[in-house]
């Protein structure tokens, strides 16, 4: 009988914590960005196209597969490299939009490096170009000013992704570009 009493008490409790948490923090409907997000899914093949400083772009073959996750919520982004030298590397990338601030946020990772990027939205959408803004992790130490784009062309066969370097007077270079053609 007391582990019956015991048990019933531990589920009373469980639902009672899951309401509070639900009225603390209430699930949210996918917006206008998971739309777009969405139709960013499929299998890809990318162009990586890196310009460097000095010299000529350096041009990398990949492979991406792209799929909703968490019931539609978030866009997780699978990246396959083709290095030169016969090796391959491999990155990730996690985007979601929040409807109630208008923003988009994406966290990058990769197998060349052991840290993690952040970009973030500035609160304007248009609903059909992601542009993203470098977020410092480290306030102390804010990095290079950055700004990536992202929109879907061709009916959606052609998805781009430019990443530029922001200059203190505000101009941009252009240091690499994806193009990535639906499989």
């Amino acid at each position: 009988m007391t582990k019956w009493i015991t048990a019933i008490l531990l589920m009373t409790t469980a639902a009672v914590a899951q309401q509070t948490h639900n009225q603390y923090e209430p699930p949210k409907a996918a917006g206008a960005g998971q739309k777009l997000l969405a139709q960013f899914a499929g299998e890809w093949d990318v162009v990586k196209t890196f310009f460097p400083m000095n010299g000529k772009p350096i041009v990398t073959k990949a492979t991406c597969k792209q799929y909703m996750i968490q019931d539609g919520k978030f866009l997780q982004s699978d990246f396959t490299f083709f290095n030169s030298d016969g090796t391959k590397s491999t990155g990730t990338g996690i985007s979601g939009f929040d409807p109630k601030t208008n923003r988009f946020t994406t966290v990058w990772y990769d197998s060349r490096q052991t840290t993690m990027s952040i970009r973030q939205s500035d609160g304007t959408f248009d609903g059909k170009n992601i542009v993203l803004w470098a977020t410092a992790l480290d306030t102390e130490r804010p990095g290079r000013k950055t700004v990536a784009r992202a929109h879907l062309e061709e009916d959606g066969r052609l998805l781009l992704r430019r990443h530029f370097l922001v200059d203190d007077k505000g101009n941009e270079r252009m240091m690499i570009e994806l193009r990535m053609t639906r499989q």
